[in-house]
């Protein structure tokens, strides 16, 4: 799995608020990126923390892949 998919994953499950939910789906599609997240203040902190989970190995690719099969968007 690629970084941006990993960080996407890991900022989509680490609050329940709607608003984090749906810039990572965002940023899994690539709408938004990880820069323009870090701007963000109201989501800064959740990045940075998925940031330092994904740099310590701490996520299971299966449940990535999961994620990604779900909300990425794919145009035909």
């Amino acid at each position: 799995m690629d970084k941006v998919t990993c960080i996407a994953f890991l900022l989509y499950h680490s609050s329940k608020s709607q608003d984090i939910r749906e810039k990572a789906i965002q940023l899994l599609n690539g709408d938004v990126s990880i820069r323009e997240l870090k701007r963000n203040t109201s989501i800064q902190s959740h990045l940075v923390m998925a940031e330092s989970t994904l740099r310590k190995n701490y996520i299971n690719k299966l449940q990535v892949q999961k994620f990604a099969e779900e909300f990425l968007l794919l145009e035909v």
